[in-house]
C-alpha cells in the first residue's frame, strides 16, 4: 500500500483537487516528472499537457489537462498553480473539434492583425488540448 501525500490543484477559476494521493505525474518544462511521497522539494515551470492523479484507494488515475503554471514540490506535498485546467473527463472531443473548426474560420476571416493574433491564440490552445486527448499526454 503506497503512502499518500496532499495534493492541490488550483486554477484561476477553481481549486480542483485537494486530496491525499498516491502519485501524480506533471508536465514540466524540462520533461514529465513523477511525484511520490518523500520526494524531494523542488519547483517547476509547466508546459501544456496532463497531470496523471492516483489515488490510494481505487488505484485509478484522474487526468487533467494543464496549460503551463508551475508546481511546487514540498515536505507538504505537492501543489499546482496552473494558468487553466481542465478535467479530461468533462471535455467532449466532438465539440472541441467543433471549437477548433469555428477557431479556424475565425482566424481565417480576421479583417486585423490583433484580431487574427487573438484568433490564432485561442486556436492553438484548442489544440493543445485536442492533442492532450489524442496523444495521452
Amino acid at each position: 500500500m503506497a503512502e499518500t501525500f496532499q495534493f492541490e490543484l488550483v486554477s484561476p477559476e477553481r481549486l480542483l483537487m485537494s486530496e491525499p494521493v498516491a502519485e501524480a505525474v506533471v508536465p514540466g518544462d524540462e520533461g514529465y516528472f513523477t511525484v511520490l511521497k518523500g520526494h524531494a522539494p523542488f519547483m517547476s515551470t509547466l508546459k501544456p499537457g496532463v497531470v496523471d492523479v492516483k489515488r490510494e484507494e481505487s488505484g485509478q488515475a484522474e487526468r487533467i489537462f494543464v496549460r503551463g503554471g508551475f508546481a511546487d514540490v514540498s515536505v507538504s506535498g505537492l501543489t499546482i498553480l496552473a494558468e487553466e485546467a481542465i478535467p479530461l473527463a468533462e471535455v467532449d472531443p466532438e465539440a472541441l473539434a467543433a471549437d477548433v473548426r469555428n477557431a479556424e474560420e475565425d482566424v481565417a476571416d480576421a479583417k486585423d492583425a490583433d484580431t487574427k493574433a487573438a484568433a490564432e491564440l485561442h486556436l492553438h490552445q484548442l489544440r493543445e488540448v485536442q492533442s492532450a486527448i489524442q496523444n495521452g499526454r
